[in-house]
């Protein structure tokens, strides 16, 4: 029986420092991404699937430690959650070790990345602590880099690497390898996957490939780089007829990224804070189609299967991101049997026809 496993590519951006445009004395702060959007899908498939790990440039990417808060381990009550444990954090009384005792499946959790992340990934670099990160983050992220520190670097091949490689006669490597891509968000793909060529080229290349996209939280905004591609010199050009524009988006609203602006770890303490752009309108300004929700914090998935383009709306949609995506994946084998099938009988019926 052969034991050969099948492979897909997980796309992370490498963006370390975060744009502000408010407060005007605050340029940037640090970000990465969030491993939670990530794990449950390293978790799903990795008994049947071989990982490739690439950014956008090849440099390693940086775990966001705001990403790690137990909060977020709540997955669909994180919308719920979040802001009673923070409220339980600013006690006078406040004591971390009892804190995480009284939440055990969400450390339980949280563990459970880590020891994806040390399996798949390895040494990686750990976000700043901010101004308005939890407490409890506080005394982890130690924890958590020296416990990194002891792994081997990563290795992560550059979007045009794969691109190249995928053009190259003489190199075996194509995107049809892939039976899908995933991309967890965090705030760092807002930086290097919007209106990015390379992307785009690799997008388009996966979706001719028939390979899956999943996009979740804010690295949907990677929609807006399939205006572009790259030609065989190498030169960017613009896409004059777009297949993807056919998807509608599911993404993080304004509405949520003010909530978070004003309540959560990217709030400035005594400053008005905000992002140098809206991810949704970036989108919208794009030419898609957003998918929306009346609950901002409830789980919503959008799929095109004309494009094969799924996306999720924040971490709080990850576990049903994840099933989604094998469900596809299991619907897509189905259909490429049945098509198989069909071509074996009409061969066999033209074989009794002409004999």
């Amino acid at each position: 029986m052969s034991t050969t496993k099948r492979r897909a590519l997980i796309l992370i951006s490498s963006a370390r420092q975060l744009p502000l445009a408010e407060p005007t004395d605050v340029k940037s702060i640090s970000t990465g991404f969030f491993l939670v959007e990530m794990a449950q899908v390293l978790k799903e498939f990795e008994k049947d699937y071989e990982f490739t790990f690439a950014t956008p440039d090849g440099n390693a990417p940086q775990l966001d430690i705001n990403g790690m808060a137990l909060s977020m381990q709540a997955i669909e009550k994180t919308g719920i959650i979040t802001v009673p444990l923070r409220m339980q954090q600013r006690r006078r009384s406040f004591d971390v070790n009892r804190f995480r005792q009284r939440h055990p499946e969400l450390v339980a959790r949280r563990e459970q990345e880590i020891q994806f992340l040390e399996r798949h990934i390895g040494r990686i670099p750990v976000s700043e602590l901010l101004p308005n990160s939890e407490p409890e983050l506080a005394e982890y992220r130690p924890e958590l880099i020296r416990r990194l520190d002891k792994l081997p670097e990563g290795t992560f091949q550059s979007l045009q690497e794969l691109v190249l490689r995928h053009r190259d006669p003489a190199d075996p490597f194509t995107f049809a390898d892939f039976d899908f891509i995933h991309t967890p968000g965090g705030h760092a793909p807002m930086v290097d996957f919007r209106d990015n060529p390379w992307l785009g080229e690799a997008l388009h290349l996966a979706r001719e490939n028939g390979v899956i996209i999943s996009l979740i939280c804010h690295a949907p905004v990677a929609v807006t780089s399939t205006h572009h591609r790259i030609d065989a010199q190498g030169h960017p050009y613009v896409v004059s007829d777009n297949p993807f524009l056919a998807a509608s988006i599911s993404i993080v609203p304004a509405i949520g990224e003010l909530f978070a602006l004003r309540f959560l770890y990217p709030r400035i303490p005594g400053k008005k804070t905000r992002l140098s752009y809206f991810v949704d309108k970036a989108i919208k300004e794009a030419g898609f189609k957003l998918a929306t929700s009346l609950n901002m914090a409830a789980p919503l998935l959008a799929y095109e299967s004309s494009v094969r383009l799924l996306t999720g709306n924040g971490p709080q949609a990850i576990d049903q991101q994840a099933a989604k995506l094998r469900a596809i994946l299991a619907d897509t084998t189905a259909h490429q049997q049945q098509a198989a099938e069909k071509v074996t009988l009409a061969v066999h019926h033209n074989r009794r026809i002409t004999s």
